[in-house]
């Protein structure tokens, strides 16, 4: 994600961007940051830029929940890997520290993890992600953030990821090679190949 300017645009109610370049953060010191303010949602691009958000409004928290449930579900039945709660840290190969809003890693990729590593943030780039807009990220300068967010997952390892855009009824799908596809208005969405056989049906979040 590149280096973004602190404007009046994008500092709202909901987003304060802080650059800690010349500051340094630990992984264990940020852990702790983040662990001392869990009324915000936080996190670190790879310029060192700290993203201080609020928690997701009500709609936005059961959209999500229904990504989440359903992912999970599917997870447990195939057990080729594990799933994560919104607001997952992980730390990219790039530095950045993301917190996607449903995420899925390859079980043996978790696995090869210390309990240490697994307890904090986890070094790994999650091989399946979601992003859910949120009413501010309709702003052109926040949508181009997401979208640059996106990139980043799928620079880093992600295999799959989805946009999901719930004020358009539109869903933008990532993968490595390949140019986004938006889907407008679908009733299901499905992970294939990377989630074989996850089908979600989309209209769950439509109708929140």
């Amino acid at each position: 994600m590149a280096s973004v300017p602190l404007t009046e645009e994008q500092v709202a109610e909901d987003l304060v961007v802080l650059n800690l370049e010349k500051v340094g953060l630990s992984d264990d010191q940020f852990f702790e940051l983040c662990s001392d303010n869990r009324d915000f949602h936080l996190e670190l691009t790879a310029q060192k830029e700290l993203l201080i958000m609020s928690p997701p409004g009500g709609k936005t928290g059961r959209r999500n929940e229904a990504i989440t449930t359903d992912l999970a579900i599917w997870a447990r039945q195939d057990g080729t890997g594990v799933t994560f709660t919104t607001g997952t840290l992980f730390h990219l190969p790039n530095g950045a520290k993301r917190a996607p809003d449903g995420s899925w890693v390859r079980r043996e990729k978790w696995v090869a993890l210390t309990d240490e590593q697994q307890e904090k943030i986890p070094r790994l780039c999650p091989d399946f992600v979601v992003e859910l807009m949120s009413p501010s990220d309709r702003r052109p300068v926040r949508f181009r953030m997401v979208q640059a967010k996106m990139d980043e997952y799928i620079a880093n390892g992600a295999q799959l990821g989805w946009l999901i855009d719930p004020f358009q009824k539109s869903v933008y799908i990532y993968r490595p090679g390949k140019p986004v596809e938006c889907l407008k208005n679908p009733a299901t969405i499905d992970g294939d190949p990377i989630l074989p056989g996850f089908v979600f049906q989309i209209t769950e979040v439509w109708q929140q």
